[in-house]
């Protein structure tokens, strides 16, 4: 295999030759991912030629995360009581079906802003029912010595998306116009819907969630009573709460950088460009025989990076730090996921992923509200230092308080001389 001739540095390709179904899965979410973020760019663009009011603008963040948020652990519970290809299909279907409404008011005419932000949040819900579905793929599958690269292979296609969508989907608004973004995004959800018809059936397993409310809880409370997924959602959660920086980028390139929008442009492709290359060459920690560790190693590197940010005067010294930030959160994020599906029942990874999801979306946001609060009081680099410094803290914190995570083993240390085969 040529990642192990390269000394097992590369990121590991061994999934998409093993298994067709991770294959094609993985190719139709990584274009439909590139459509969505071409859409995020279009959304954008058309509430703001509507209203000129970042009021409205900023209302396209909450318009996408009240539903995740509000509806992930339900989802979650649902994705573990029935069969999760099937659910997944019928919730990309649905998100589909938003991308052609938005394609045809963009086309043949323009709905007001409120309209707009409707059909998102309508396509949001339903990408709170598929996230949960789509996280329990990985592990059934892949065998569990390939479940590492699964991941990173998923994240570099994650971290492509974030760092070539936006750009495509301005050059696409400007030619062709948001009614046109919006149909190439229609467009890539066929992919999506290809790879997933392809999956063999996805039983939650023996046991499936009780329905509504005490499905949820019993989620709950296998995540409260295992210390190393505990453990592994609170550093996530206190790394995004403590020390997101995004909200800070303009008064930052303002204060330091003579508020050129050049500079502002590349703070998060910095960002995307440290995650892409960490993704790239994620054998350097895939391999590793401990991933509670070294997802504890990489939050309070995320920490430590952003708060040199904070310090460092020069433009360059700063991207470099936004970069290896973005490096460091890929490593946070496949040695999370190593981590969580290793040590999570299948009957329980429809809401366990439900639970990640909400974390992914309303850590961020919290951060970036708590950042924006102290800069408004104090500065940017007040703000970005103690906000790196807080995050060492809380992931200092949790790490010895939970040795379970710190000696949670790597699916391939405990794995078999020979591996099962992934699933027909």
């Amino acid at each position: 295999m040529g990642v192990r001739k390269a000394g097992g540095v590369l990121i590991d390709p061994a999934p998409l030759r093993s298994s067709p179904p991770f294959r094609r899965l993985w190719w139709g979410q990584s274009l439909s991912a590139l459509g969505a973020q071409m859409t995020v760019v279009a959304v954008m663009f058309q509430v703001w030629q509507d209203t000129r009011s970042t009021t409205w603008t900023g209302a396209v963040g909450l318009a996408q995360a009240v539903p995740l948020v509000a509806l992930g652990l339900f989802a979650g519970a649902l994705a573990d009581r029935v069969d999760r290809r099937k659910f997944y299909l019928l919730m990309t279907a649905g998100q589909a079906a938003c991308s052609l409404l938005l394609a045809l008011q963009g086309l043949l005419g323009p709905l007001p802003a409120a309209g707009v932000l409707g059909l998102v949040a309508a396509q949001s819900c339903f990408t709170a029912g598929g996230s949960p579905a789509s996280r329990a793929f990985v592990p059934q599958l892949l065998p569990r010595h390939q479940l590492a690269a699964g991941l990173a292979l998923r994240r570099v296609a994650f971290q492509g998306a974030m760092l070539a969508g936006p750009a495509l989907g301005g050059l696409v608004v400007g030619r062709l116009g948001v009614g046109g973004c919006y149909l190439l995004d229609a467009l890539t959800f066929g992919a999506a819907l290809y790879g997933a018809f392809g999956l063999p059936r996805m039983a939650p397993g023996d046991v499936g969630a009780r329905p509504g409310v005490r499905g949820v809880l019993d989620g709950l409370a296998f995540m409260a009573r295992t210390p190393v997924i505990r453990g592994a959602l609170l550093t996530d959660f206190a790394a995004t709460v403590l020390a997101m920086p995004i909200s800070l980028f303009p008064l930052v390139n303002a204060e330091r950088f003579g508020d050129d929008p050049a500079t502002l442009g590349l703070f998060l492709t910095a960002i995307a460009v440290g995650g892409v290359v960490a993704s790239l060459f994620s054998g350097t920690f895939t391999r590793l025989p401990r991933p509670g560790l070294v997802m504890v190693g990489a939050s309070a590197g995320w920490g430590a990076a952003l708060a040199l940010f904070g310090l460092v005067p020069g433009a360059w010294a700063g991207l470099a730090c936004l970069a290896l930030a973005g490096a460091a959160d890929t490593v946070s994020v496949v040695s999370r996921g190593i981590v969580v599906q290793t040590h999570t029942p299948n009957e329980l990874l429809g809401r366990v992923g439900g639970a990640e999801g909400i974390i992914g979306q309303a850590g961020p946001d919290i951060g970036n509200l708590r950042a924006g609060l102290v800069a408004d009081a104090t500065s940017g680099a007040v703000a970005l230092v103690s906000g790196g410094l807080l995050c060492l803290g809380a992931v200092a914190a949790v790490a010895l308080t939970t040795a379970d995570l710190r000696r949670a083993a790597a699916p391939h240390v405990a794995a078999p001389a020979v591996a099962a085969p992934p699933v027909a």
